[in-house]
C-alpha cells in the first residue's frame, strides 16, 4: 500500500433530516487502535440503520463514528498493535458500529472476514450487515433446524434474500416470504421461497396455516412488528420461535400472550449494533466456517439492486425509503 493520506472524504449527517443532510466532508483520517484495522474502503452498504440514523432515530453507540455504514469492503491500509491474522494488502468485508460512508474506515479486527473468492468488493460490502444479523437471529435465536418450516418477512429486503437463500441451502422447508407485489413475490421464489405471499392482497397467517395443514411454521424473522405480532403468534407452530430485529409498524401493540403457552413458544428478538467485538467476533466464526463456503460455491449470493457514488448517498436513501429496490444498495468509492 503507498503511503497514508492524512485526510479523507466522508459523508456526513449534518443534521437530523431528509437525505439532503447527507454531505461529503473532508476528515481526518481515522487510526487503527488495538486489535484494528484501518481499510481503504472500495464499496460500503446501505441499511435501514443508516436511514433511521439520519432521521435522529437511532444514535450511534457511545464511542462510535457519528459517519453513518455499517459495513464495508476493502483493502487493509494498516493495523494497530495486537492484530494477529490480518496483514496490510488484504481484502476484507467488515461489520462496523459506524464510519462506513468514507474512504477509511477502521474495524475491529473480529469483525473482519475475507473477501469470498469470485465476489467483487461490491458484492462483498453487502454482505457483512445482513449475514450477522441472519446468522445470530435466525439461526442462532431462532435455532432453524433442517426439515424445519420459516416465514421471512420482508422477503426482498437485504435481511430477507439473504434469509431465504440461507435457509434453502442449510435444508429449510417450506420457506414462506412475505413481500409488496406480484414482482417481489416472483423474487422471493427464485430466491428460494416455497410460498411467497403479497402481503398487500393476502392473509400471511391464512396462508401458512392452510400451506401447513393448520400446524404453522416453526420459526418466523420479523422486522415488522405493531399489527403483525398477533398474527405472527397466531402463524406459529407448537414449540415456534418468533424472532424480531426492527419495528416498522411499532414496538408495541395489545396482544393475547396465550397462545404462547399452549404453544410453547418463544419470542425473542436481537439488535446487532451495540453488542461488544467479542459477541460479534462470535457470529463471524460460524459465518467463516458455515456461510463463506456456500458464497464460495455459489449456492448463496449477496442481492446488489443498484450502486451508488459515495457522494450520492442521499439518492441512495431514498431510494431506499420508497422500499422499490429488491436485495441490497451499495456506495462505491
Amino acid at each position: 500500500m503507498s503511503a497514508l493520506p492524512a485526510t479523507m472524504t466522508a459523508i456526513e449527517i449534518s443534521e437530523p433530516g431528509g437525505p439532503d443532510v447527507l454531505k461529503p466532508v473532508t476528515r481526518p483520517l481515522p487510526l487503527p487502535g488495538a486489535g484494528e484495522v484501518l481499510i481503504q474502503v472500495s464499496a460500503a452498504g446501505v441499511n435501514r440503520p443508516d436511514v433511521m440514523q439520519r432521521q435522529g432515530n437511532y444514535p450511534p453507540p457511545a464511542g462510535a463514528s457519528d459517519i453513518p455504514g455499517l459495513e464495508v469492503a476493502g483493502r487493509v491500509a494498516a493495523v494497530g498493535l495486537g492484530v494477529n491474522h490480518t496483514k496490510i494488502g488484504d481484502a476484507v468485508c467488515a461489520l462496523v458500529t459506524g464510519g462506513g460512508y468514507a474512504t477509511y474506515c477502521v474495524a475491529p479486527e473480529p469483525q473482519c472476514l475475507p473477501v469470498p473468492s469470485g465476489l467483487s468488493m461490491v458484492e462483498a460490502a453487502a454482505l457483512p450487515e445482513t449475514f450477522f444479523t441472519v446468522w445470530t437471529n435466525l439461526f442462532e435465536r431462532g435455532a432453524l433446524k433442517p426439515g424445519e418450516s420459516v416465514l421471512i418477512h420482508g422477503g426482498t429486503s437485504g435481511i430477507g434474500t439473504t434469509a431465504i437463500q440461507l435457509a434453502k441451502a442449510l435444508g429449510a422447508q417450506p420457506i414462506f416470504a412475505t413481500a409488496g407485489s406480484r414482482d417481489k413475490v416472483h423474487a422471493c421464489e427464485r430466491l428460494g421461497a416455497t410460498h411467497g405471499i403479497d402481503y398487500k392482497h393476502e392473509d400471511f397467517a391464512k396462508i401458512v396455516k392452510e400451506a401447513t395443514a393448520n400446524r404453522g411454521v416453526d420459526v418466523i424473522l420479523d422486522m415488522v412488528g405493531g399489527d403483525y405480532i398477533q398474527r405472527n403468534i397466531g402463524a406459529l407452530a407448537t414449540e415456534g420461535r418468533l424472532v424480531y430485529i426492527a419495528f416498522l409498524h411499532g414496538s408495541t401493540a395489545e396482544i393475547n400472550l396465550l397462545p404462547l403457552l399452549l404453544k410453547r413458544a418463544t419470542l425473542t428478538g436481537s439488535t446487532l449494533r451495540a453488542r461488544t467485538v467479542e459477541q460479534k467476533g462470535a457470529i463471524a466464526a460460524p459465518l467463516r466456517r458455515v456461510v463463506w463456503p456456500l458464497l464460495e460455491q455459489g449456492k448463496v449470493k449477496p442481492v446488489v439492486y443498484r450502486t451508488f457514488a459515495l457522494a450520492e448517498a442521499g439518492e441512495a436513501h431514498r431510494l431506499m425509503e420508497t422500499s422499490e429496490h429488491i436485495g441490497k444498495l451499495v456506495l462505491t468509492v
